[in-house]
């Protein structure tokens, strides 16, 4: 397997996370939910791209399991949001995070947020709960200064990365795209490249969006049932099937309703 260059460069900062690993003996049964999953079976060490790291694969391979487990070995709240958020509205974490290792770099990060699309919803509702309480600014304010609940599951996104992520950011973004079209994919892709390089900031991305993958000289690594690997954006399954798709839909439209 490739290995992603973790040293800085005039033009590179170094990582904040360099490298993910499994303490394999902390794993007490392989054949035990989430260690049965190939993926994450075979994982040993991954280096992680001091600006953009992606995960891709098919459902179920692994991709939000292995997210999760890295944003909660860096210290987030598992539903989401930055570091200072506890809350939980229903405990689904897998164990894998507790027998993880992240290998951090020298330099450490000054803020960070982990995104999961599957309870925005929820971290939403905790920023409204906690401006009830007196005391302190309202931290709907670091959003935009506008309820999250009254704006589109989109809108609510671009208002997050544009007001509440920042330079020097540690950045774990659980499929992204899940509420934005393809115009707003391309404006996330902007923010994260402005907040990547003029920000120095870090981002850990599990995604199924060919627009968001094609991030320029990011690492991406697949899950599958074969394990886990290194593999150009070209090499992937999601660009492969939207380009064919796109150049044989009809093709496609007879295979798949058998004309």
């Amino acid at each position: 397997m490739k290995r992603a260059r973790d040293h800085a460069t005039e033009s590179q900062p170094a990582a904040f996370v360099r490298s993910v690993s499994l303490i394999r003996e902390r794993v007490e049964d392989l054949s035990r939910y989430p260690f049965c999953i190939p993926a994450v079976r075979s994982l040993d060490v991954l280096s992680l791209h001091p600006r953009v790291t992606f995960f891709v694969g098919e459902n179920g391979t692994g991709k939000s399991t292995l997210t999760e487990a890295i944003a909660v070995q860096a210290g987030f709240n598992p539903e989401g949001g930055t570091r200072n958020f506890g809350f939980a509205t229903r405990r689904s974490e897998s164990d894998l995070h507790r027998c993880m290792r992240l290998v951090r770099g020298a330099r450490r990060e000054r803020t960070g947020y982990f995104f999961r699309a599957e309870s925005y919803f929820n971290v939403a509702t905790e920023i409204e709960k906690l401006d009830k309480e007196p005391g302190g600014p309202p931290i709907i304010l670091s959003y935009g200064g506008r309820s999250l609940h009254e704006q589109s599951h989109g809108e609510s996104f671009l208002a997050l990365i544009k007001n509440r992520f920042g330079p020097d950011g540690l950045y774990i973004l659980d499929e992204p795209e899940a509420a934005l079209s393809p115009s707003r994919q391309l404006t996330l892709l902007a923010r994260i490249h402005e907040l990547a390089h003029r920000g120095r900031s870090q981002f850990i991305i599990a995604t199924h969006s060919p627009i968001v993958l094609a991030y320029p000289h990011a690492t991406i690594y697949q899950l599958s049932e074969s394990g886990i690997g290194r593999v150009a954006y070209e090499e992937t399954e999601h660009f492969f099937l939207t380009r064919e798709f796109l150049l044989n839909r009809e093709r496609f439209f007879r295979e798949l309703f058998d004309e």
